[in-house]
């Protein structure tokens, strides 16, 4: 069974909610989906296949992901990878291609990776600290899309069994 680890970096549970995601629809296709926060990840040498996904925030893919990349780029080069960055709060993730954020596109570039993703992000109506509490007052909500995680997940999906 091919075993696919989703790594990722967030600040307020958003991206590790979209990362649960993403690992449940690959176990209904059939792989070993394991979801782990990327700081934890200390080697890749069970894994068949890799998605590293970090929130943004004031334009930076989270540090946890970046430090993923570092940590493990001579392992990563040798595996199928996938990035993904969760962020926008409001549609534009559903209904426009987003270009990736400097911090995804080198990362990208670094490790080879086979593709890069942006989903929607969350931010709780009680959200704390600055500038994440000013935010929410006009911009809290969820749009981690169900529907574009799984379209996403069967074009990976599609990626691998090839």
């Amino acid at each position: 069974m091919t075993r696919v680890l989703v790594a990722y970096g967030t600040f307020r549970g958003g991206t590790q909610g979209l990362a649960e995601m993403i690992g449940e629809d690959f176990r209904d296709k059939g792989y070993d989906a394991i979801v782990r926060p990327a700081a934890d990840v200390e080697d890749l040498e069970d894994v068949d296949a890799v998605v590293v996904a970090g929130a943004l925030y004031a334009g930076r893919w989270h540090k946890d992901a970046r430090a993923l990349i570092k940590r493990l780029a001579a392992r990563l080069v040798q595996l199928p990878v996938w990035l993904v960055a969760t962020g926008p709060l409001d549609t534009t993730a559903e209904t426009k291609d987003i270009p990736p954020v400097s911090h995804v596109r080198n990362a990208a570039d670094k490790i080879g990776a086979r593709g890069v993703e942006t989903f929607g992000g969350r931010l709780l109506p009680d959200a704390k600290g600055f500038p994440a509490a000013a935010m929410a007052k006009n911009k809290s909500g969820d749009w981690r899309d169900a529907d574009h995680v799984a379209r996403w997940v069967d074009e990976v999906d599609a990626q691998l069994r090839a």
